[in-house]
């Protein structure tokens, strides 16, 4: 693919994707997102597979290089004889030491493949952590956009009631008077407590976006309540929008879920290398030095030196099923790669069409709410006039009411397609960034709040 095929959002604001949470323009989201990083389980798991992975390479690359290990001894005995009539008893003193060296020669790639494979998991791990912050990111602020646009709606909702209930006094009143048949009556109270129920079910939505905030960020859910209210009644954070100049191919380099996969399939190459060069003779360099003494006698001193080779002769096929099995553990990840970059292109272009799609929405939308809202002043203005009745009135109202929380939810949901297509780009993270300090940082972070 050398271009993307759904329709690209253009925009004469464009914003970078690493500072793209800053356009919100709301300390409130800043804060939350800073809360859910200082906090995170997951990022505390990244940052522990990323120990793991390190101390595998670190072991890996001490594996080429030799050993020295040294030992020593002192043991004291006594013997005790009879000469004669007499015992005779004879304490001695027995001091040794040895030092021991030995170096595998890597003579066909095996130790330098263990330790390419090794380094590829590291990375692979780094590149993890990555995602899981990028992933951490948008979930804050699409639990946080989620929570405006309800608040936003539970008081479109409370108008929607007050409206029905001002109807449904109207009608009770016409249907006293005799102007109207009970029925019409009947279905005011209906209108009236379906309202109500709406209300209900809204603000239950809103109580559950709390607790997913709370759970996402690890606040407490009394300093979280007081910190999002600041924001409950303002609208929608709209962020800017940012351009887009890669190609398909590119998602490779943007992804750090991609540069993961790409980085285990690394790894998985480097240990079919490591089991191939298993199959061939190994070729060790040892030695050692030794001292011993017993009591003040003179110290005996050794020493030894030499190659030892160790050649595969016979093994029933073992090493090579072990070379088997790489190769079938490299294809195996080699089609799950394949895999991911497939569902990558289709997110970003799933993506692509949302945020586009919903802009059009909007735009129609708002037309749709701005002749509402006209309509409802002008037939307010007749009601005033006595040129219309309270239920034509409320009718009106409710139809601007209705308009605008479509509106609402499209604004939201356009907001949401940003947030899902910044992730889907991989949400500012570049390959060639060196995240060492960084990750230690949060894991110190993260250890202190612990």
């Amino acid at each position: 693919m050398n271009a993307w095929q759904a329709e690209v959002p253009q925009d004469s604001r464009t914003q970078t994707l690493i500072n793209w949470w800053s356009s919100f323009n709301d300390p409130v989201l800043t804060e939350l997102i800073g809360a859910a990083e200082a906090t995170s389980p997951t990022l505390a798991q990244a940052v522990a597979q990323i120990d793991g992975a390190r101390a595998s390479f670190a072991s890996s690359e001490a594996s080429a290089l030799p050993s020295v290990t040294g030992n020593g001894s002192v043991s004291r005995a006594k013997q005790v004889g009879v000469v004669g009539v007499s015992n005779v008893s004879v304490v001695s003193t027995t001091r040794s030491g040895e030092l021991d060296a030995s170096w595998e020669l890597d003579l066909f790639g095996k130790v330098r493949a263990q330790t390419e494979s090794a380094r590829a998991r590291l990375q692979a791990r780094v590149d993890d952590w990555h995602d899981a912050r990028v992933s951490l990111a948008a979930e804050v602020a699409d639990d946080y956009t989620q929570y405006i646009a309800c608040r936003l709606l539970l008081a479109i909702d409370q108008s929607m009631v007050l409206s029905q209930e001002q109807t449904m006094l109207a009608t009770r009143i016409a249907v006293e008077a005799g102007f109207s048949a009970p029925s019409d009556g009947y279905l005011a109270q209906a209108n009236a407590a379906s309202a109500t129920s709406t209300v209900l079910q809204q603000n239950t939505s809103c109580e559950e976006l709390v607790k997913s905030l709370v759970e996402v960020t690890g606040m407490q859910e009394v300093a979280l309540r007081t910190a999002i209210n600041r924001a409950a009644a303002t609208p929608i954070p709209e962020p800017a929008s940012f351009s887009i100049v890669s190609l398909p191919a590119d998602l490779v380099r943007q992804r750090p879920d991609l540069a993961s996969a790409e980085q285990t399939l690394r790894s998985y190459y480097a240990a079919v290398g490591a089991a191939r060069a298993d199959r061939f003779p190994s070729l060790t360099l040892s030695g050692s030095i030794g001292i011993s003494a017993a009591n003040l006698s003179t110290p005996m001193r050794s020493w030894s030196f030499g190659p030892s080779l160790s050649i595969p002769i016979f093994d029933a096929g073992i090493k090579n099923a072990a070379v088997n099995s790489a190769l079938a553990a490299y294809d195996n990840q080699f089609a799950s790669y394949r895999s991911l970059v497939r569902k990558a292109i289709k997110e970003v272009e799933q993506a692509l069409v949302d945020v586009d799609g919903a802009t059009r929405q909007i735009q129609a939308s708002s037309r749709s709410a701005d002749q509402y809202r006209r309509y409802s002043s002008a037939i307010e203005a007749n009601w005033h006039a006595g040129l219309e009745t309270l239920l034509t009135l409320e009718e009106a109202r409710r139809s601007a009411i209705l308009a605008e929380t479509t509106l609402i939810g499209q604004r939201r949901d356009r907001v949401r397609s940003w947030i899902v297509l910044y992730k889907a780009l991989g949400g500012g993270w570049q390959v060639d960034q060196q995240p060492t300090n960084h990750v230690v940082g949060v894991a110190s972070s993260i250890q202190g709040v612990e």
